[in-house]
């Protein structure tokens, strides 16, 4: 048996073993997917990346418009008020009675930097997977998404009471 013969074995060997070891896995349910037992790191970081990269691969075709207009932003504060302020708070918002069973925790965008405008409008309208993170782009078109994306990126320097105005008190 000649040495490529050989190799060829032992990768199929090697796979089909890894192959048959993951359906075990799988099939003894002895991974707990409950949202009150987090990931073990390993999973944590496949998972992580996997999501980094998939979108980072998507959302780089995605054309910006102007998101400076403050009607946009306005249109946006509302939006995310009657939408997003459970998951994702605001500033003046510091908890909701959803938020602590959710996992992965949503990030906190009145703290978080979002100028990756691509990023924030593919993952608006898209949603992610096994996230509690819908797909907003069923149910608003691709102007509303843009409107919550402008807003979104004025938050981190917005105060508690422009928020209040802005979103006209439709907020947790």
């Amino acid at each position: 048996m000649t040495s490529i013969a050989k190799a060829s074995l032992v990768v199929a060997g090697t796979l089909a073993a890894l192959a048959i070891g993951g359906i075990v896995f799988i099939g003894s349910g002895i991974y707990n997917i409950g949202a009150d037992d987090h990931h073990t790191k390993i999973v944590l970081a496949l998972i992580e990346q996997l999501r980094e990269r998939s979108i980072a691969v998507r959302a780089r075709a995605t054309d910006v418009p102007n998101l400076d207009d403050p009607t946009r932003i306005v249109a946006g504060a509302k939006h995310y008020a009657a939408l997003c302020v459970g998951c994702h708070l605001a500033p003046g918002v510091t908890k909701s009675d959803i938020r602590p069973g959710l996992y992965p925790h949503p990030p906190n965008l009145a703290q978080e930097d979002t100028r990756d405008a691509q990023r924030a409008f593919w993952t608006v309208k898209h949603g992610i997977k096994m996230s509690a993170m819908p797909a907003w782009g069923k149910t608003l078109d691709d102007a509303a998404i843009w409107d919550v994306v402008a807003f979104v990126r004025q938050m981190p320097a917005m105060t508690p009471e422009t928020y209040q105005q802005l979103s006209k008190g439709h907020s947790g």
